[in-house]
């Protein structure tokens, strides 16, 4: 089985041993000018690492909150090279995963790609349009690079395929609670339990659970069976609406308080 526990892993595994739930919040990169400003407001609000979104122009997996989000960005000129460039001058005390589309990764060049998430400072990467039987070129730049890669699993993934996704993951394994794209939804149902738990069983990884997570107490239920939540949409959805930092901030301590309770 190869090595899954670079940086992020290493991290995680230890928040996870002092009997903690794992909160991962989600910002689109370059989402105006002070987005570091919501990044910090995650640190204090007790984040265990921060997923940072390259915007894309054609995002498949990401719901309308996401999409608007990177519209916004995007219109505001943000690419990858100004987005990791504000990274790098951000001393983040806990990892920073980015999560884009391979055909960024692909016009950069994937060793210069490699090179500036070093540099600047991310320990992980979630290309979600990158399958398993084609992670080998990524995988061959960004292992050695030190960057840890995240693959993620749904609900209908079978049960090989889940065990080979898991020994293929880094950092963590992510945890697609439902089918389809990204948003805000009422309820999950079971799948999400159903699935954190065959991942459980599949690996000694840190399971965390994504994809429609929209209140504290969803994000407890789902972090339950599961070592943690990200949480992205509920968090957009705030700041397109125009909430504060610091306001964003308190939304995030209410997730850690549920998390903790």
């Amino acid at each position: 089985m190869p090595d899954t526990c670079g940086a992020l892993g290493s991290h995680l595994r230890e928040r996870r041993a002092e009997g903690r739930k794992l909160l991962v919040p989600y910002v689109t990169g370059g989402l105006g000018d002070a987005w570091l400003d919501l990044v910090a407001a995650y640190i204090d609000a007790g984040a265990d690492a921060i997923e940072v979104g390259l915007p894309f122009s054609d995002p498949a997996m990401d719901g309308p909150t996401i999409q608007e989000a990177s519209s916004v960005a995007l219109a505001r000129g943000a690419n990858p090279p100004n987005i990791l460039d504000d990274l790098r001058r951000f001393d983040s005390p806990v990892p920073i995963v980015v999560m884009t589309y391979y055909n960024l990764v692909f016009r950069a060049g994937l060793q210069r790609f490699a090179s500036e998430l070093v540099e600047s400072g991310v320990s992980g990467v979630i290309l979600p349009d990158v399958p398993l039987e084609e992670q080998g070129p990524w995988a061959a730049v960004g292992r050695p690079a030190g960057i840890d890669t995240v693959l993620l699993a749904g609900p209908v993934t079978p049960d090989d395929r889940l065990t080979r996704v898991c020994e293929a993951s880094q950092g963590f394994v992510y945890g697609v609670n439902l089918m389809g794209v990204t948003g805000e939804r009422v309820s999950l149902g079971e799948q999400s339990g159903t699935l954190a738990r065959r991942l459980k069983a599949a690996t000694d990884l840190p399971v965390i659970m994504g994809f429609g997570v929209a209140t504290p107490e969803a994000a407890a239920e789902v972090a339950a069976p599961a070592d943690g939540v990200i949480v992205a949409s509920a968090i957009m959805r705030r700041v397109l609406d125009g909430a504060s930092a610091v306001e964003v901030g308190r939304f995030v301590a209410g997730l850690r308080t549920a998390l903790d309770a």
